[in-house]
């Protein structure tokens, strides 16, 4: 094993920030709104959700912005960048109508041109979003996706990110796997396959020295913050990890994306809604005495909730859905448009949805014409499983790794053992979350259509605008309301929420 020269200690290291930026998504977080974030001081973070995904999309729609080529040169096994490059970049653009190439998410034992892509993925949004300044990135994954995370830590490590963020989940193999990683060494994370024996071990395995043959360079050790819903979690994680764990994310329930669900069982309103109660609300004075940083995320982004953050001990906030909707995001400008202008109007409506995510953990959904909210376009759409991340493994009968998921066609999920019940009120979030971001699939001249998420602090949002004329606001205006003295700041008055 070859190592390159380990990276210089630039002294102290950064100072933690009082406002993480959410990784939202698929590349709602992308890295112009990380790197907006970062430039103002706070941290910014890229989703690593389906990335490679994202990346081939990108290409094929002609990298129009040049920067991909950017981070394709700077990737430092050039060979594999090409490679990518050649196979996927179209001059111009496709045809609109055309359909973008098929791309399944990694399986148990993927084929190594699917792990390039991954970590070639993740090393360009990470290295585009460090761009041009002194500020910190960190990269936001799901525990549940299991298969890609190692080749995905690996490609951000290569560019140097900051954090890790990682919850939807118990990751307590994570900080292991970076102290291995900064020292080039391989790692394997364990696989939780349905129906696998008892005792029976799986694993997903990276070998540094294998992917780069044998030209392994000394990384720097990120950060790593764990996304937790209560204290029970965070101590667990604190005292049973297999390396540091830096700080926490205490994500309440009215954050979006997925939500833990109710502890003690899911009972439902009378909008089939998930109740939460006493015991889901968060024990502040436990985090305070685990002595590590902490940040408290989910309807906080004001700067009276960052106040009271502070004064609670935390470190500060997370701020996901402001940062959601500004001019940096990811999201189609269309949505980001309607949805300021229904806020300004008071006529935001987020549904936690216990069904629609496969994975089984609610899921906020916001209604809006035109989207996966409406259950006639659900009903009307075909079901297809072609992306695949949020796919579980499961022992088949011949005792292999098989993948299925309740968003795909009914009879091919019974037919590999699922349970018919488990379909019920499924969405193809992936799909979903990849329109929402104008990287929409066609299937034979069907369009997939956009499903969006956030929290319930989008009735605020219009909150962000800069003047009572404006239509949109951006990354640095949200920024600069936060961290503003309600006292010394003009809201937009003329502004009437309903």
């Amino acid at each position: 094993m070859s190592l390159r020269s380990k990276p210089v200690n630039n002294g102290e290291p950064q100072a933690f920030p009082r406002i993480i930026q959410g990784g939202m998504g698929v590349a709602v977080s992308s890295w112009k709104l990380a790197r907006a974030v970062a430039e103002g001081g706070q941290l910014g973070v890229v989703s690593g959700t389906a990335l490679d995904a994202v990346l081939i999309r990108r290409l094929e729609l002609g990298d129009p912005d040049g920067s991909l080529r950017q981070a394709f040169d700077e990737f430092p096994f050039p060979e594999i960048a090409n490679r990518v490059w050649g196979k996927y970049y179209v001059a111009g653009g496709k045809p609109a109508d055309d359909p973008f190439s098929p791309i399944m998410a990694l399986s148990e034992s993927p084929k190594r041109e699917h792990v390039e892509r991954v970590v070639l993925a993740n090393f360009a949004e990470v290295f585009l979003a460090k761009r041009g300044h002194q500020g910190a990135i960190g990269i936001n994954l799901l525990e549940k996706i299991q298969a890609p995370t190692l080749a995905s830590l690996y490609g951000a490590m290569l560019a140097d990110v900051d954090y890790v963020l990682m919850g939807a989940g118990i990751p307590k193999s994570i900080p292991g796997v970076l102290d291995r990683f900064a020292d080039g060494e391989p790692a394997s994370l364990p696989l939780f396959v349905e129906g696998a024996e008892a005792g029976e071990v799986h694993c997903i395995e990276f070998s540094p020295e294998l992917f780069t043959s044998g030209e392994v360079p000394w990384l720097r050790r990120p950060r790593f913050l764990a996304i937790v819903s209560s204290a029970t979690l965070a101590t667990m994680l604190s005292r049973k990890s297999n390396g540091q764990v830096d700080g926490f994310i205490v994500e309440g329930h009215k954050a979006g994306g997925h939500n833990a669900p109710p502890r003690g069982g899911v009972q439902l309103n009378a909008l089939r809604e998930p109740v939460y109660g006493p015991r889901d609300e968060v024990d502040l004075a436990a985090f305070r005495n685990l002595g590590l940083p902490f940040w408290l995320a989910g309807s906080y982004g004001s700067a009276e909730h960052l106040k009271e953050a502070l004064q609670a001990g935390a470190t500060g906030i997370q701020v996901g859905t402001a940062f959601a909707f500004c001019d940096e995001s990811g999201i189609d400008p269309g949505i980001k448009l309607e949805v300021i202008s229904m806020s300004v109007q008071g006529k935001t409506r987020v549904h936690t949805d216990p069904l629609a995510s496969p994975t089984g953990f609610p899921f906020k959904v916001l209604e809006l014409s035109g989207t996966m909210s409406e259950q006639e376009l659900v009903e009307a759409r075909t079901r297809c499983c072609d992306l695949g991340y949020l796919r579980q493994p499961y022992q088949r009968a011949d005792g292999r790794i098989g993948w299925r998921c309740p968003g795909e066609p009914v009879d091919q999920y019974v037919r590999k053992g699922g349970n018919l019940a488990d379909t019920e009120g499924r969405k193809c979030i992936c799909n979903g979350l990849m329109a929402t971001v104008g990287l929409a699939q066609c299937h034979q001249g069907q369009r997939e259509l956009p499903i969006v998420t956030c929290g319930n602090d989008v009735a605020n949002i219009w909150r962000f605008l800069p003047s009572q004329l404006a239509t949109s606001y951006s990354a640095k205006d949200v920024i600069n309301h936060l961290l503003t003295c309600p006292a010394e700041r003009e809201e937009p008055a003329a502004v009437q929420v309903g």
